[in-house]
């Protein structure tokens, strides 16, 4: 992360101490760096342009890496659409400004109620993951007397070589059209009544490391295309998903203009409005968990700094096993001697916890850390389990900080319970 560093000791986001703002705010408390944001995006931006017209490319933030709508105000201020997966997704995209002729609803369980949204929202695309889904838009586009685009999304059957929870691609996942399939769905959407079958829709997992299984899924895709209108379907967008991975532990990720090649080299020659769907490698290393450790817990093996944050706040590393860096706020001396400690939370689960064996320098009560590479599927996977409330969000830019969702109070937590009278 370039926007978050160690300067005069002590570890800073943009231009300002993260102690400053866990002072100020509490913690656990996500950070997210606004010129992060930019950058990250602006690199997918600046590598379309290169290759392809302006006008014939939208990049939809997957608004499930972080939907908080500060976020989503500032990318499309930048000029993004939204990916969505649900019907409060694109609630919050439309009230964060970002234009209905730019969102995408992805999913494979859209209810009759989430459709009809999109339908009278005359979003760019709803893209179709089964027929009786296709079902359910054409009668809400009847109803609201219109039609709608949709493209469907085609299970290609590519492995993705990532973990076996986020992989999406292949013909066992629940994701998705089988690709053989889509041309007797297209020929039956072609004669439905309010649908207009204008796209089609690939997306084969997240956090991918390597270029191949994209190239494949994208080939697959140019094929099917190319059938499509031969039986003269008029497909004019492709919606090539996202996936994208980030170095969450050293890591090399693909390079961004190497995978816009492989969209230039492969998509483009279909004279086709191109899609992307990039989000962690938008989100993730422009957002930070802090936590402050609350006790030293010696045991005759092991050592625990027990935080404030718990798998409530931060999901990931109980879900997939996953690695997320930890930096002290106070940056260490130069050779300071470490000492092995379980990084944990205080949910009353084995599973909460964040790191194991993990070297520190000498680390006790009070001491803030940084939990990295936490802006996607952090706050947006956060639970109220334990009773334990939602914890803030704040938004850096420069030497400026706000809070962007206030910190959840357990009494609102609590007083949404509701005890039925017959129980009295």
């Amino acid at each position: 992360m370039s926007t978050i560093a160690y300067k005069n000791g002590v570890l800073q986001m943009e231009d300002v101490p993260l102690e400053k703002i866990a002072q100020k705010h509490g913690t656990p408390l996500y950070c997210y760096s606004a010129r992060q944001l930019t950058d990250n995006f602006r690199a997918y931006q600046t590598a379309l342009k290169d290759v392809l017209p302006q006008d014939t490319f939208t990049v939809c933030y997957a608004c499930k890496a972080n939907g908080n709508q500060a976020v989503l105000h500032l990318l499309g201020t930048l000029g993004a659409g939204a990916d969505v997966v649900s019907g409060g997704e694109m609630l919050r995209a439309l009230k964060a400004g970002i234009p209905h002729g730019k969102i995408v609803f992805s999913g494979v369980g859209k209810t009759a109620e989430e459709i009809e949204a999109a339908v009278k929202n005359d979003i760019l695309q709803i893209n179709v993951e089964s027929a009786p889904e296709l079902e359910r838009i054409s009668a809400a586009a009847v109803k609201a007397g219109t039609k709608t685009r949709v493209a469907f999304r085609v299970n290609p059957d590519v492995d993705a070589d990532t973990h076996e929870k986020i992989t999406t691609g292949r013909s066992e996942n629940k994701f998705g059209i089988d690709i053989k399939s889509a041309p007797a769905l297209y020929r039956k959407a072609k004669d439905m009544a309010g649908i207009a079958p204008t796209g089609v829709a690939v997306h084969i997992g997240s956090q991918l490391m390597k270029l191949a299984p994209f190239a494949e899924a994208f080939k697959r895709i140019a094929a099917l295309v190319g059938e499509l209108r031969a039986q003269g379907n008029d497909i004019a967008t492709v919606d090539v998903g996202g996936g994208l991975g980030v170095p969450y532990q050293g890591e090399t990720p693909p390079d961004i203009k190497k995978y816009v090649g492989l969209i230039r080299d492969i998509i483009a020659p279909l004279g086709v409005h191109v899609v992307l769907e990039p989000g962690r490698s938008i989100a993730a290393d422009a957002g930070v968990l802090l936590a402050r450790v609350q006790y030293l817990k010696e045991g005759d093996n092991k050592r625990f700094l027990i935080v404030d944050a718990g798998m409530n706040d931060l999901m990931r590393p109980a879900l997939y096993d996953a690695y997320h860096a930890i930096l002290p706020c106070v940056e260490p001396a130069p050779n300071a001697a470490t000492v092995k400690y379980d990084v944990v939370g205080p949910v009353c689960e084995t599973s909460d916890t964040f790191r194991t064996n993990m070297e520190l320098p000498q680390t006790g009560q009070g001491a803030l850390l940084a939990i990295m590479t936490a802006g996607a599927y952090g706050a947006s996977m956060a639970s109220t389990y334990n009773t334990r409330p939602l914890p803030a969000e704040v938004l850096v830019g420069g030497a400026a900080f706000d809070i962007v969702r206030p910190r959840q109070r357990t009494e609102d937590i609590v007083a949404a319970d509701v005890i039925p009278a017959w129980l009295s």
